[in-house]
């Protein structure tokens, strides 16, 4: 093996996956403009890989605001700092600089599949709550998300139309 191919195959066996919101469970391979488990935005998902920092970062900042949106008012009991201690002994990578609706959202996601771990987990709900906040989180986040497509695609839309009446105006 020539030395430039075996620091190449290495330098990418030490490499850290860098996180993604992905939730495992992707709905735009079924067309869904806006993904119902990570609620990123289909392009968004398609390209993740080939975005800069930055451009990650945006798309973490506008789905972190989306869960303290939600989540913040939906568990107005949880306790923060128990919470990031529930989430950091289930071994949860997160961003350092994660927001408060993203860590209550690691913590309910973990519940939502152990009922039994809501006593544990600084949420402020008991095993019967996890269910039903755990619905109307989902119906209320994903409303919110297709809201965001939309008024971003209206944007781009209007954005795009004062272009060509501009481009139509220089050629009179």
């Amino acid at each position: 093996m020539n030395m430039v191919l075996k620091e190449l195959v290495l330098s990418n066996d030490r490499r850290i996956p860098s996180l993604t919101p992905c939730a495992g469970r992707c709905s735009t391979v079924f067309g869904d403009l806006v993904c119902r488990g990570c609620r990123r935005f289909n392009h968004e998902v398609i390209q993740w890989n080939t975005y800069t920092p930055d451009q990650r970062l945006m798309v973490w900042k506008r789905l972190d605001a989306q869960l303290d949106q939600i989540l913040v008012p939906l568990l107005p009991n949880a306790n923060l700092q128990h919470v990031e201690g529930f989430i950091h002994g289930k071994h949860i990578r997160i961003l350092e600089n994660a927001s408060k609706g993203r860590k209550l959202y690691h913590a309910l996601k973990i519940c939502e599949k152990n009922k039994h771990l809501a006593h544990e987990s600084g949420l402020g709900i008991h095993d019967k709550q996890v269910k039903p906040v755990w619905d109307e989180f989902e119906r209320r986040v994903l409303a919110l998300a297709k809201a965001s497509y939309e008024l971003a695609w209206l944007r781009a839309d209007g954005i795009s139309s004062n272009l060509l009446r501009a481009l139509e105006e220089d050629e009179i």
